[in-house]
């Protein structure tokens, strides 16, 4: 009998059934999924910014003379193989994909960052308008960087405490919500890490 009451009417039906699914959880998956994919995108976003300057940045430095070569190839090395990854949406559910991609950024970062500093050596790119011009763009972009990976962390982190906790667990396994792959704390070390630079003319670590 009561299931001919509602068959009669179909919009109770679905009132109950949206209450009951925004109460175990179902709305908030969808907002926070698509709140990290938007954060996903802007880290995205500003990481290609700075693959996009640094070409520049490379051609510049290549016109002083006796600047280290081996600095420079790392940098270009760096970005061959940060911008060779292929970006997909399954890599936000892959902690080994997103782990070799926070590594080639953070290699490239950091070898960006060595060839800034050795650029403290030579006086002739220190003055040049245009080495400058494209440092301060790209220090900005690092800032973004750091508030974009941030602003991704965070909404993964929300999202991945509604996929653990009772009862939101239950819907995340019949909707198949797996938490997503994040920044992990060693990562976000290795990237705020200072390059170790050899100011003596020796290659330095790398």
């Amino acid at each position: 009998m009561v299931w001919s009451f509602f068959c009669r009417f179909p919009a109770v039906l679905a009132l109950l059934a949206a209450i009951g699914l925004g109460g175990c959880g179902y709305n908030d998956f969808q907002r926070l999924d698509e709140q990290s994919k938007a954060a996903w995108a802007e880290v995205l976003n500003q990481y290609q910014r700075r693959a996009d300057l640094i070409p520049n940045l490379v051609a510049t430095v290549k016109g002083e003379a006796n600047f280290e070569q081996e600095t420079l190839t790392k940098v270009i090395e760096a970005r061959a193989r940060a911008t060779a990854i292929q970006v997909t949406p399954a890599m936000l559910n892959d902690p080994q994909a997103m782990e070799r991609f926070q590594q080639a950024q953070s290699q490239l970062g950091g070898a960006l960052s060595r060839l800034l500093a050795v650029a403290e050596n030579y006086p002739s790119l220190k003055a040049n308008q245009a080495f400058q011009d494209l440092r301060v763009q790209l220090e900005g972009t690092e800032n973004r960087i750091t508030v974009a990976r941030n602003s991704y962390i965070k909404s993964v982190q929300e999202y991945n405490i509604l996929a653990r906790s009772f009862p939101t667990n239950l819907t995340a396994m019949v909707f198949s919500y797996a938490p997503k792959a994040g920044f992990t704390v060693a990562n976000e070390q290795e990237i705020s890490r200072p390059p170790s630079v050899d100011f003596g003319g020796g290659a330095g670590k790398y």
